[in-house]
């Protein structure tokens, strides 16, 4: 890593986890494989920005620590990248696995469960669901209908019938990777 941490990949350690490295990963990991509008790619850094912000619209007095890991959701792919969903079921359980030990290590660094409890696990995924459907339907050229068929649409969001609030913009690298810092080091 750029820090000078050697991480294991088969048994990461917590102590080789550092913010800087997985922030600065994540900044540079395109969603949709780079294939959205705009002059910058969509990274991992901003989807994670917009889950956790997700996670507080639906659930406003949410404790810190669960958003710190709603922002952490997808730390894995500061190492591994972003592989589609139907991807890593492709690929099978031990991939899964995988991410998960990766996982793992990044909370027990910042002094999370290495499992959070299922609630904020549903949250999360609720969170991450309606941040694809946004995606998709504002950078990644799907019409309305087809995101609802593919991600289903996100109730809460707006008016009835309508998904607002959230204007996705993609932002330069450096913009993505210090907005990331700076909201885990409001929520550490």
């Amino acid at each position: 890593m750029l820090s000078g941490r050697r991480l294991d990949l088969l048994n990461p350690s917590p102590l080789d986890v550092e913010i800087e490295d997985i922030a600065h990963g994540l900044a540079r990991v395109a969603r949709w494989n780079g294939q959205t509008s705009g002059d910058h790619a969509f990274s991992v850094a901003q989807h994670s920005l917009l889950v956790e912000q997700l996670c507080v619209h639906f659930s406003p007095r949410l404790d810190r620590r669960w958003r710190l890991a709603a922002l952490l959701h997808d730390a894995a792919e500061y190492v591994i990248g972003d592989l589609i969903s139907p991807f890593k079921a492709a690929i099978g359980i031990d991939y899964k696995a995988f991410e998960n030990r990766l996982i793992e290590a990044v909370h027990l660094r910042f002094g999370l469960p290495a499992t959070p409890p299922d609630h904020v696990t549903n949250l999360i995924k609720r969170a991450d669901r309606a941040s694809a459907f946004l995606e998709a339907t504002q950078l990644a050229g799907f019409e309305d209908k087809e995101a609802a068929k593919v991600f289903s649409r996100p109730r809460n969001l707006g008016g009835k019938g309508t998904v607002k609030f959230f204007t996705l913009k993609p932002l330069p690298t450096h913009e993505a990777e210090q907005s990331y810092l700076k909201t885990f080091a409001r929520l550490r």
